[in-house]
């Protein structure tokens, strides 16, 4: 793990915040600290970054697939899909975190042709272990099987 520390006046006409986000983007980030920090002279943000040295950053290929899961499932299938989608967006929200942390697209549709969603068959789903189904499983299916019973 390295250290690096960037100093960034609050009157900055923009170039020392453009190079610490090149840096950031350039580097495995595992963490930023932030302090402002006043003084006679003026105000600076002193921000010190934790990364991985020689880390390569994983970019997306910029030719992946977009899957249409409306044309790879059925009907229903597709729906069920679709209210999974509306219920990991209420969980992702309640946990501030993005959707795809807590389950992905590939998960979900994977999760939407399971003749029963529980927590124990959507652990059959490539992708979901034991961890995710426990963090995030068991909400998924008290709010998939409310909406039935609502339904």
């Amino acid at each position: 793990m390295q250290f690096k520390l960037f100093t960034v006046p609050t009157s900055d006409d923009g170039a020392a915040i453009e190079e610490m986000n090149k840096f950031l983007r350039s580097h495995k980030i595992l963490e930023v600290e932030q302090q402002l920090v006043s003084t006679r002279t003026g105000s600076q943000w002193h921000f010190c970054v934790k990364y991985l040295a020689n880390a390569q950053i994983e970019n997306k290929p910029q030719n992946a697939v977009r899957i249409d899961y409306k044309e790879v499932l059925d009907e229903k299938a597709f729906a069920v899909f679709s209210l999974l989608r509306e219920i990991r967006k209420k969980i992702a929200g309640e946990d501030s975190l993005p959707v795809y942390a807590v389950f992905t697209n590939e998960e979900l549709a994977g999760i939407a042709v399971l003749s029963e969603i529980t927590v124990e068959s959507i652990k059959e789903v490539n992708g979901v272990g034991d961890k995710k189904a426990e963090r995030f499983g068991k909400r998924l299916v008290d709010h998939y099987n409310q909406t039935q019973t609502e339904g």
